[in-house]
């Protein structure tokens, strides 16, 4: 015959699940915000390149215009 548990025994088991799930979501979470960050990160910086790129050869097409 198995003991019997205690409601205070039960209300540890179920505060020590709450905190576990709670733990892996918030886990979880924190790497899809860490992923999304670094792709928006990326994506500007993309961008800062192509808007650099797009100055320097309207630099130098303005060179090439005759006066």
């Amino acid at each position: 015959m198995e003991p019997e548990l205690s409601k205070n025994e039960i209300r540890k088991d179920v505060a020590q699940s709450a905190v576990e799930v709670t733990a892996t979501t918030v886990g979880q979470v924190t790497m899809i915000i860490t992923g999304a960050v670094k792709d928006v990160a990326v994506a500007v910086g993309g961008l800062a390149t192509e808007l650099f790129e797009l100055r320097a050869a309207a630099k130098r097409a303005e060179k090439d215009l005759p006066e």
